[in-house]
């Protein structure tokens, strides 16, 4: 009795997850959600993680689900253990590369294929859990956008976990978004986010941070992680030096993409400021006869100051000519027309 009243209260839990779907339903195929997953040289995992991932979403989705596989170019035999899952169930997909293009590079590509109402990322090592995929959709479906995994506990070396603290303190205080864990593989994006997102480079990281500037809605849940079973970790120390400079980039071309005067403007000013202040006191000190011009390198480091900020200014100027050039080509974000 017990256990028939546990599957009757999950079956009616899965049919409130996937409501919102069916009713703007246009055909009894529509796939409900999209798994991208990118992975690089993780044979040992991919048989389990497809065992998991079909236990969840089939009575999730009523089996109206797709898993795409984004190989990023492995050089053992994840490909092949792909194509074993997709003789099986037609349902799971692989796009393999000829070679190793980036985890940015492998989303991208995912989130093109895509056909999902919603649409999941997560790791293939087994670290995140398919069974958090209900407790996402669940929380996309109180009026979010995107919802980012948040690893609460961790099963990671302190090597990784106290870099990563301080990565996610300062791109929550650079970005303005308040989030614990930016770079959890694990999250839930409606489609239309996907397809707006112009992921390259490393740009992975802030996938929040990017649709949160581009007006999306964007929280995040705690989410399990577990302890890396097989292999070890692609990503070296030199990740989180790549991060900080992909977050200049970040800021640059989004939050400034449309004002750069404002940016490269208020940094110039402050520098030509600070410099004219510096040559302004050492001129006060040569006309009262306290000090030679011609021996005090802090004139020339007051000049130097000078030009520098001018020529900050004189950037931001000409990206705003460039900007107002092509103005009219501005792809503007619109919730809705009536």
């Amino acid at each position: 009795m017990d256990e028939r009243k546990k599957q009757r209260t999950q079956n009616e839990q899965n049919e409130r997850l996937t409501q919102g779907t069916k009713n703007q339903s246009k055909t009894s195929n529509e796939i409900v959600i999209s798994v991208v997953i990118p992975l690089y040289n993780e044979e040992a995992s991919i048989e389990e993680l497809g065992a998991k991932l079909e236990s969840v979403l089939a009575p999730l989705t009523k089996n109206r689900y797709e898993v795409i596989f984004v190989d990023d170019g492995s050089t053992d035999n994840s490909r092949n253990k792909i194509r074993e899952l997709h003789r099986r169930n037609n349902r799971f997909h692989c796009i393999s590369f000829r070679r190793n293009y980036g985890k940015s590079a492998a989303l991208a590509v995912g989130f093109q294929a895509a056909r999902g109402r919603y649409v999941v990322t997560m790791d293939a090592d087994l670290q995140d859990d398919p069974e958090e995929i209900p407790n996402l959709i669940k929380k996309l479906n109180e009026g979010y956008d995107l919802v980012s995994g948040w690893k609460k506990k961790r099963y990671d070396p302190m090597t990784k976990t106290l870099p990563s603290k301080l990565f996610n303190f300062v791109t929550s205080l650079v970005s303005g978004i308040r989030l614990h864990d930016f770079n959890c593989g694990l999250k839930a994006y409606r489609n239309i986010v996907v397809k707006r997102l112009n992921v390259y480079g490393e740009m992975h990281r802030y996938l929040p941070v990017l649709a949160h500037w581009d007006g999306f809605k964007v929280t995040e849940i705690p989410v399990r992680h577990h302890p890396r079973k097989y292999g070890k970790s692609k990503f070296g120390s030199g990740r989180f030096i790549k991060g900080f400079l992909d977050l200049l980039t970040v800021m640059i071309t989004t939050r400034y993409m449309q004002r750069p005067l404002h940016f490269f403007g208020t940094i110039g000013t402050l520098i030509t400021l600070l410099g004219f202040v510096i040559n302004l006191y050492l001129i006060v000190e040569w006309l009262l006869g306290k000090t030679y011009l011609s021996n005090r390198p802090l004139l020339l480091f007051g000049i130097t100051l000078i030009i520098f900020g001018v020529q900050l200014i004189s950037i931001g100027l000409l990206g705003e000519m460039n900007i107002k050039s092509k103005a009219e080509k501005i792809n503007y974000n619109i919730r809705d027309k009536f």
